[in-house]
């Protein structure tokens, strides 16, 4: 197959978010609509610079970069691990990003993932990293995806370090969820930059906007 710059652009994208659903790519991918992605997507798995995995019955299918992809891009060419139970958390992380592009306008080029996060710390104790980071109007946002309660002292040495760090600290939470709302609360006197969106909100609005049938309306 042919090449162009949007598969290139592709590869990169896959490769810093680890992996991706369909639904996804469309909009990491710049495609006009989920038809046109998952034509492209087929070309690009039988060239093998992409492949797909069922992890979780379900669960639509994972999309990766292989080790050919990394060659052509001469991206790091460890293979990146998943864990299943987070297969969940990162699909949220996923549409949390597609809903910052569509809702806000956040240039991808602005974006810094998690995994990026953690090469520019090197080897060394793995400290913990913001689901990813952008810069918008020249404002430092974190944004936290949390499904799960973390322990309180935990959880405030988190608050903590994100209000040092950036000017806004966006926590995407479920409305079940209480536990970890509470302690969000609770740190709100002393860090005052939380923010907190409902993750229903967050997928309703990823959802209804791809129902609309619309494509690649953000900017890089």
């Amino acid at each position: 197959m042919r090449l162009v710059e949007r598969d290139y652009a592709l590869l990169r994208e896959l490769d810093r978010w680890r992996w991706a659903l369909s639904r996804h790519i469309r909009y990491l991918g710049e495609f006009s609509g989920q038809r046109t992605c998952d034509r492209r997507l087929k070309l690009l798995i039988e060239a093998g610079y992409i492949d797909r995995k069922h992890v979780l019955y379900g669960i639509p299918a994972l999309y990766f970069v292989t080790h050919k992809g990394k060659v052509l891009e001469g991206l790091s060419l460890k293979a990146d691990k998943f864990k299943v139970e987070q297969i969940t958390h990162d699909i949220a992380v996923l549409d949390t990003v597609i809903y910052f592009l569509l809702k806000h306008q956040v240039p991808l080029a602005a974006i810094t993932t998690e995994k990026q996060l953690h090469q520019r710390d090197g080897f060394g104790i793995r400290k913990h990293r913001p689901d990813f980071v952008f810069l918008l109007d020249g404002k430092n946002h974190c944004v936290e995806v949390e499904l799960t309660p973390k322990a309180k002292t935990r959880m405030g040495k988190i608050l903590q370090d994100n209000f040092m760090a950036y000017d806004y600290q966006n926590w995407i939470v479920p409305h079940t969820q209480i536990k970890i709302r509470q302690m969000l609360s609770d740190n709100a006197a002393v860090c005052p930059n939380i923010a907190v969106l409902d993750l229903a909100e967050v997928v309703d609005f990823v959802k209804q906007y791809g129902q609309r049938g619309e494509g690649w309306d953000v900017v890089r």
